[in-house]
């Protein structure tokens, strides 16, 4: 089912340092996919080569997510980030699982109800990145 749906598609994705968890929604909030993947460039683009042309993706803004934003854009998704606070009400749930976490992040997006957080354009080498490592220097990520 998931490889042949062709309309919009919604990817939520719970990232992690090492590892991260995507999951796929059509427009209606149906689950086409859940998948668990390294972090790594070219796994993420075998993963979303299956999300459609142009995808909207969510990630909440934590430590390292300017990566994923950035090789997420190259694939040509639109991507959009949730705000940490603004999602804070995850953490108070009974059932606490990176599935869990990336399908609701998909879904407040696809009915529009994402807290968004500000992606800072690449042209500003100024902004650093928020929790990035010593000697990084990136996009920060600002409440709207």
């Amino acid at each position: 089912m998931s490889e042949l749906y062709s309309g919009r598609q919604f990817v939520g994705m719970d990232l992690h340092r090492r590892r991260s968890v995507l999951v796929r929604m059509g427009e209606t909030g149906e689950h086409l996919e859940t998948v668990r993947i390294l972090n790594d460039r070219d796994v993420l683009a075998e993963v979303m080569s299956r999300a459609g042309e142009s995808p909207e993706v969510v990630l909440e803004a934590t430590y390292g997510w300017c990566w994923a934003a950035d090789a997420l854009g190259e694939l040509g998704a639109r991507v959009h980030l949730a705000h940490p606070l603004g999602v804070k009400a995850f953490s108070y749930r009974r059932v606490k699982n990176d599935q869990r976490d990336a399908a609701d992040l998909a879904d407040l997006l696809r009915m529009g109800r994402l807290p968004h957080a500000w992606i800072a354009p690449p042209q500003n080498p100024g902004a650093a990145r928020a929790g990035a490592a010593p000697g990084q220097i990136g996009r920060d990520a600002i409440p709207m």
